[in-house]
């Protein structure tokens, strides 16, 4: 189990390196060394320098869970597991991109992807987070803020602590289910399907009131991202998601997300009430 005070929190580098290098230097504005950094996963997908981001990410020494991507790579799969459905254009779209990534991704990276765990325990403020990639139950199940709260409460309920730090999803959001909570920090190699081409990131920090939250957003070169991906020709229509911040497909969003495409997301603080210490019994 890994403590600190404060962590950084990302998911889904998606072999964006030009996103990956962005958040590492925000990082060192903030004084957060990669110690205090975890990323949820999924570090190679759609976009143009999977080698290059791999790299970029173990050599730094933070702490990664291990994504369906990275799982399938790892064991040399045919394709990227993601969860989506055969016929959908998620599907399709994905056949190019992991065709490339397997086509380049070295021997030692594969082991590596490998050997990352599936799950990773913080204990930040006297709270144990389960950090995570998709579910307890399955590592490509899609959770978003209008996936209905049964099915977060047993993956709760099956990791026991405190409450979740998940990925795979693509959107940040914090939710408390009762005394516990899912935090979803977003991930920084596409846009959150917001109009805009900003990526997201979280800083869980602990304060004396309990455990502050923030959604942060953090923009990068997009154009030299799409560049790289228009050199390993990859599909146009993730490479225009880095600008429009649209997604080309809605196919995995529940009807809540679906609503809010092309709405800007703005940055969030939330805090997390701390617990209050029991009472000592009276003598009577």
């Amino acid at each position: 189990m890994t403590r600190d005070r404060t962590w950084l929190l990302f998911g889904g580098p998606y072999g964006n390196l030009h996103a990956t290098q962005a958040l590492l230097a925000e990082a060192r504005r903030l004084g957060m060394s990669p110690d205090r950094m975890l990323c949820t996963g999924d570090l190679v997908a759609y976009c143009g320098n999977p080698v290059e981001t791999i790299d970029l990410i173990r050599d730094s020494g933070m702490a990664v869970v291990g994504g369906n991507c990275d799982e399938q790579l790892g064991a040399s799969a045919s394709d990227c597991g993601c969860g989506f459905e055969p016929d959908s254009a998620c599907a399709r779209l994905s056949a190019a991109w992991y065709a490339f990534a397997d086509s380049v991704v070295r021997p030692d990276q594969r082991r590596w992807l490998a050997s990352l765990p599936g799950r990773v325990d913080l204990r930040i403020g006297g709270r144990t987070l389960a950090a995570i990639h998709g579910s307890a139950h399955s590592i490509n199940s899609f959770i978003f803020a209008g996936t209905p709260e049964g099915e977060k409460r047993r993956s709760l309920d099956a990791l026991g602590g405190d409450g979740v730090v998940g990925g795979h999803s693509g959107l940040p959001f914090t939710q408390f289910l009762g005394d516990r909570l899912w935090h979803n920090p977003g991930v920084i190699g596409m846009p959150a399907n917001d109009g805009t081409p900003r990526v997201w990131f979280s800083i869980v920090s602990e304060t004396e009131a309990g455990l502050a939250i923030e959604h942060r957003a953090l923009s990068y070169d997009h154009e030299g991202a799409q560049a790289a991906m228009r050199g390993a020709g990859l599909p146009e229509s993730y490479r225009k998601a880095l600008a429009t911040g649209l997604w080309p497909s809605l196919d995995v969003l529940p009807e809540r997300e679906r609503a809010e495409t092309g709405r800007p997301i703005t940055e969030t603080s939330t805090l997390w009430p701390a617990r209050q210490p029991a009472r000592a019994l009276q003598a009577v």
